[in-house]
């Protein structure tokens, strides 16, 4: 008889050897990483191997009601996701209730489930979501707390460093963002967990770097996607994109052309061309070794700063906060000093990776009862930040990752009404900006 226990993070299999198993001389056992603990039960039963299952340890858990309706392409959502076997990662836009959808299956589930998400913010956002919900007593795992409950929230970070410990106490697994999963180290946590149930979410499934291939091992593929485009006036709001091209002034101009200079000649003179993320991972990876081509970067870094700074750019903000006088306005930018500048001369409240929480908290909710109109930040609202009731976003600046921008649209698209949304996007003429709005845009092109 073949004997199976849990070893942290991994599947101890005695008596007999299974895919996906390695020996561990140590203890003359098999052993497999503790993801494919399903695969190995389902090929025991299907070879009629008669086997001992000790490797669960659940938290015990009471029976979820629920009282959730979900709207048609929720309903789809969900039932594509049954039908894989319980299993995979449902693409939805910011704002089109993606939370709402796990809820739903946690209660048809009834298993003790475990919540991994990149934020305590997020984490808190869970928490109160599932108390209200399901009215019980809701885990937590982040922030120096360690609460295990049938239903846990744990952050990304907490989990890999509790991996071992949380692995097999859960059969369902809910990754939140899940696109950070495939990240060196994160990657673990999705290998160290026993459960055979696993739902990931996100609005933006590919990776730059490409391990997102590793979301089927890790997850289950894709089973389910909606865009924007599609959901747009009828389960999102409408929106509109206005792009406003704004000039250096001469002292920016000449500082921008000379600093640029240096890092195309540098890329001429060694035949470098950065044709994907890989080539300027190669270049930064150079520069280590290389003082011209750390030169050439701090030059890229320098015209970038420039370009994405112009001092227009406030001039063209006012224009627009005028215009949107009583509106709830969010506005974007990536460098934390322009977030200081404009809340300094617009009296605007920020919120940086620097604000302290517990500001933080009090801004986000003054914006949310309408106390606040306007919010300045850098990027720390990017992602997983409830704010329902904005309907104008302004990028002033950013990278020309997809996932950024269809996270900072998605901040404005909150259903509400007849609500009609507007994002502008503030871009420097004849500057690296341009190819940077380029890149993003593309992500409403599916």
């Amino acid at each position: 008889m073949i004997r199976l226990s849990y070893d942290r993070g991994t599947i101890l299999i005695r008596g007999g050897r299974v895919p996906n198993a390695y020996w561990d001389s140590r203890l003359n056992a098999y052993r497999a990483l503790a993801v494919y603990y399903s695969d190995i039960v389902d090929y025991l039963k299907r070879s009629r191997i008669d086997f001992s299952d000790n490797v669960l340890d659940l938290v015990p858990c009471p029976v979820f009601s629920s009282t959730i309706q979900l709207r048609d392409y929720q309903e789809d959502a969900l039932n594509a996701w049954l039908k894989a076997g319980k299993r995979g990662v449902i693409v939805l836009p910011t704002g089109a209730g993606k939370t709402i959808i796990a809820l739903k299956a946690i209660s048809i589930l009834g298993e003790p489930t475990l919540i991994v998400v990149p934020t305590l913010d997020l984490m808190d956002q869970w928490r109160s979501q599932l108390t209200d919900e399901f009215k019980i007593k809701i885990g937590s795992y982040g922030g120096g707390v360690h609460e295990l409950e049938p239903i846990t929230v744990a952050t990304y970070d907490t989990a890999y460093l509790r991996a071992e410990e949380l692995g097999n106490r859960f059969t369902f697994v809910i990754f939140d963002e899940v696109h950070h999963l495939p990240a060196p180290g994160y990657a673990n946590i999705g290998e160290m967990l026993v459960a055979p149930y696993r739902m990931g979410l996100t609005a933006t499934y590919e990776r730059e770097d490409g391990l997102h291939s590793e979301l089927d091992r890790l997850v289950g593929g894709k089973i389910f996607e909606l865009t924007i485009g599609e959901l747009a006036g009828k389960h999102l709001a409408d929106f509109v994109l206005e792009k406003i091209v704004v000039e250096l002034t001469p002292e920016e101009k000449e500082e921008y052309e000379k600093v640029y200079k240096i890092y195309l000649d540098y890329l001429a003179s060694t035949n470098i061309s950065l044709k994907s993320p890989k080539d300027f991972r190669k270049l930064v990876m150079r520069s280590g070794r290389d003082p011209r081509a750390r030169e050439a970067l701090l030059a890229r870094h320098r015209a970038r700063v420039i370009a994405l700074n112009a001092s227009s750019k406030l001039k063209v903000l006012g224009d627009i906060l005028r215009k949107h006088v009583g509106e709830r306005i969010l506005i974007f930018t990536e460098y934390n000093d322009l977030v200081y500048a404009i809340s300094r001369r617009f009296l605007i409240p920020s919120i940086t990776h620097k604000t302290p929480k517990n500001e933080r908290v009090e801004n986000l909710d003054k914006f949310r009862r309408g106390k606040y109109n306007i919010l300045v930040t850098s990027k720390v609202l990017d992602e997983g930040v409830d704010v329902p009731e904005a309907s104008v976003g302004i990028i002033l600046s950013g990278t020309g990752s997809k996932r950024e921008f269809v996270q900072r649209l998605g901040r404005i698209l909150r259903k509400k009404g007849n609500k009609s949304a507007v994002l502008y996007e503030i871009i420097t003429k004849a500057t690296s900006e341009v190819a940077i709005s380029r890149r993003r845009r593309t992500a409403l092109e599916a």
